[in-house]
């Protein structure tokens, strides 16, 4: 929200209170308390009327300042926050001078100018991260068209020159975020304009810092668009609380914003593989589903899940929780059938529960749904006719809510796709617990996602895992996502991939779209190239809305484009997987940014139509129907892993692909354990593995980790070069069977110990 007019002006209606300078400092064993008045003292008159502000600066976790900024600080409710469940009270360092005070928590400190002329420093050692300055926390009143005063607070943070702004959540707007205007709102509005399903108040710089806006409810964010070196967030309110994250690189960024915040669960090795749904709006039933099934398994065309779309059950009745009788008359023999060819299945479910549904009477009568402020239930006739919503901050409604769930798993449903969770009113309507109705909004989705998560993990433990498309900040805590509504483009698969980058660099470890898009059908090309690009990515989805995503009705190089591509993943799976264990012990995304694996390289700060999948693979997604496709390699030379034909980084390369190839290189000095099976993406990784390296440096060496299925470590070791001889070593665990492969020459042994020598 813009509160100027230009430099020197205001918009109409607005009354603006900034700091003008720190009148006085408390200092305090774990804080800075800070009286900000809006004008400078000159003498005691000045005192009388007009705003202060009130500024605790604290830490909830070394190399994090928190920022807290109070108006008035009791005539309204306790605002909601973001769920940060490794908040604490760290040991902080107080330095209380003259001219100056300095909280420093671990790496980062921040300084509070004294006297005349407001100003926050936040650095790391001498670094200057960013600057709270002149005229950048301000007290705003502004007057709408309807005559109501409504207080705001922001803060402005200084942009660098050359600073780069990315993140706020999956955003399908351009990757730098510069210029942009970004309202914190979550919002049912598909991949095509510059709304989001998943909003998170976080931005990460190309500076090496990060700034999580700490409020549930909506936050403006004006990104180098009404002060271009500055950026500001706003609240409507009397109050704002922001945290300032210390890197110095954006993977340190990173591993303390979910320390904080909560880290990914690893989701299970199956869920890695190829998932096939009945798309939306088609006409579907057992035997299409059975079809769809027994047609992959004839064309060699590896599949883990099944997911049914929304018309598992009967229209106008969602969510009734029930089979429709008329395409599942035995949906737990069916299930049986399914699981027994290797299956894993997946249900379509949301949170509302329409008028007609049998569950609708009971809701309303026990109170489970969102209630309008008369007391009487809220419905609407957007997507389901006169449905309700469920309340999850009513505890036996979550329960309510969750009983219907575990029945569907015992009848044998693996996991859930958790639909919609954005359109939820923010007026005129109450919450069982009283929380106020504009900070829920965006909140409901963590809600839940929480509850049907939860009981995934009672049931099912490790295996637990939903498709979600609606969270908040922290909602990595319940992986996977993915990117919603995109449409059968290549345009719409690049600002797909722009929501991905966006989101995982907000911390999110894991997170897929929608293969061939979800709107329209596909022409061929955009189809082959998006089967490519979706299992590339941490999960693969193949789904549509009005049109079936299996590949035979698209041509039959599709079927090949696709049965390459998944055993591909499958032989990968031993690297993905230990780079989704790395990611959930290290907060640090499985399908990362350039910028988050090469913040050093300036060349790699603006890219978006690649990334890498953990810091040993490159993939850039080829967006044109002739094959063509630039990409960037970063220094070294780097190989291409499925041709072994070597380029040197640090420039742009130009190259044609054909369907069954893309760009996809390892990075120089890598070492990638290759797995052994092409079928399924669940099994023993330890077994028949061979360690491919990759222009390992005379006299260095590589280290690699093999996770198993069961999550925890199978082998860690190092492969390391004296001239022509390779070494590699098992340092914990073992692999049996195993073998190395440099830069294409496999070696002719089977390690079966703990040391495989060989002269390439």
């Amino acid at each position: 929200m813009k509160f100027t007019d230009g430099q020197w002006m205001l918009q109409p209606g607005v009354a603006a209170h900034y700091a003008a300078e720190a009148y006085a400092v408390e200092a305090h064993a774990d804080r800075l308390v800070v009286l900000a008045t809006t004008r400078p003292i000159k003498h005691r008159g000045d005192t009388l009327q007009g705003p202060t502000l009130t500024v605790t600066l604290s830490s909830p976790l070394p190399g994090v300042i928190r920022v807290s900024v109070e108006h008035y600080s009791a005539s309204s409710a306790a605002r909601l926050h973001i769920p940060m469940s490794g908040a604490g009270r760290p040991p902080v360092q107080i330095v209380d001078g003259e001219t100056m005070a300095t909280l420093t928590s671990g790496a980062i400190s921040v300084d509070v100018r004294r006297g005349d002329g407001w100003g926050l420093t936040f650095r790391e050692g001498e670094r200057i991260l960013t600057k709270s300055d002149w005229r950048g926390l301000g007290y705003i009143q502004h007057t709408g068209k309807d005559g109501i005063t409504r207080p705001h607070v922001h803060d402005q943070l200084t942009l660098a020159v050359g600073e780069n702004v990315y993140g706020l959540g999956e955003r399908f707007t351009p990757w730098v975020k510069n210029g942009q205007s970004v309202e914190n709102t979550n919002k049912d509005g598909g991949t095509a304009c510059e709304q989001a399903y998943k909003s998170v108040p976080f931005y990460l710089t190309n500076r090496g810092y990060g700034v999580l806006v700490n409020e549930a409810g909506p936050v403006s964010f004006e990104v180098g668009s009404e002060k271009v070196a500055r950026v500001q967030f706003s609240r409507e309110g009397e109050s704002l609380d922001y945290c300032v994250i210390a890197g110095p690189d954006p993977k340190a960024v990173l591993a303390r914003l979910t320390a904080l915040t909560g880290r990914a669960p690893l989701p299970p090795a199956w869920s890695f593989g190829l998932w096939m749904t009945t798309s939306f709006t088609t006409q579907y039933d057992e035997a299409t589903a059975t079809h769809f099934i027994d047609e992959m398994a004839c064309r060699d065309l590896p599949l883990a899940v099944f997911h049914f779309d929304c018309f598992w059950m009967r229209e106008f009745q969602w969510c009734d929780f029930a089979w429709d009788p008329r395409g599942f008359p035995e949906p737990e023999a069916m299930l049986e059938r399914l699981h027994a060819k290797g299956l894993k299945i997946s249900l379509w479910i949301n949170p509302y529960v329409a008028q007609k549904s049998p569950l609708f009477a009971e809701g309303v009568e026990r109170g489970y749904f969102i209630k309008r402020t008369n007391g009487l239930t809220f419905q609407t006739d957007q997507w389901q006719p006169g449905m309700a919503i469920v309340d999850f901050t009513n505890p036996a409604a979550k329960t309510w809510y969750q009983s219907h769930l575990r029945r569907l798993i015992t009848q044998g449903a693996d996991c859930f796709k958790t639909d919609f969770g954005e359109r939820i009113p923010s007026e005129g309507v109450s919450y069982f617990d009283g929380s106020d109705p504009v900070e829920m909004h965006n909140l409901y989705a963590l809600h839940y996602n929480q509850a049907v998560f939860e009981l995934l993990q009672e049931v099912q433990g490790k295996d637990a895992v939903v498709f979600a498309r609606s969270t908040y900040a922290s909602g990595q805590r319940f992986p996977v996502h993915w990117g919603g509504d995109c449409w059968s483009t290549f345009e719409s698969m690049a600002e797909s991939l722009r929501g991905g980058l966006s989101l995982t660099s907000c911390g999110f470890a894991f997170w897929s779209h929608d293969i061939g898009g979800f709107e329209g059908n596909p022409p061929p090309a955009v189809y082959k190239r998006w089967i490519q690009f979706g299992l590339m990515s941490s999960h693969s989805r193949l789904h549509g809305s009005s049109s079936y995503r299996v590949p035979w009705l698209v041509d039959e190089e599709s079927c090949d484009v696709l049965r390459v591509f998944t055993r591909l993943k499958h032989r990968l799976m031993p690297y993905l997987y230990a780079k989704a264990h790395e990611a959930t012990t290290t907060g640090v995304p499985l399908m990362r940014a350039m910028l988050i694996e090469h913040p050093h390289d300036p060349a790699c700060a603006p890219l978006d139509r690649q990334y890498q999948l953990g810091e040993s693979l490159l993939v850039a997604p080829v967006f044109t129907a002739n094959g063509e496709v630039d990409f960037y390699l970063p220094e070294g030379r780097w190989t291409h892993l499925l041709s072994g034909e070597k380029k040197q980084g640090g420039r742009w390369h130009k190259e044609t692909h054909g369907f069954l190839s893309m760009p996809l290189y390892a990075a120089p000095g890598s070492v990638i354990p290759w797995g052994a099976e092409t079928e399924k993406p669940d099994y023993d990784y330890a077994r028949g593995t061979v360690l491919r390296v990759f222009e390992l440096a005379d006299g260095a060496s590589a280290a690699f980790a093999v996770v198993g299925v069961d999550g925890g470590v199978a082998a860690r070791g190092t492969v390391g070069r004296s001239g022509g001889q390779y070494t590699a070593s098992v340092t914990e665990g073992a692999l049996r069977d195993w073998g190395l492969d440099v830069d294409g020459q496999r070696s002719p042994v089977l390690g079966q110990g703990h040391e495989l020598r060989w002269s390439a």
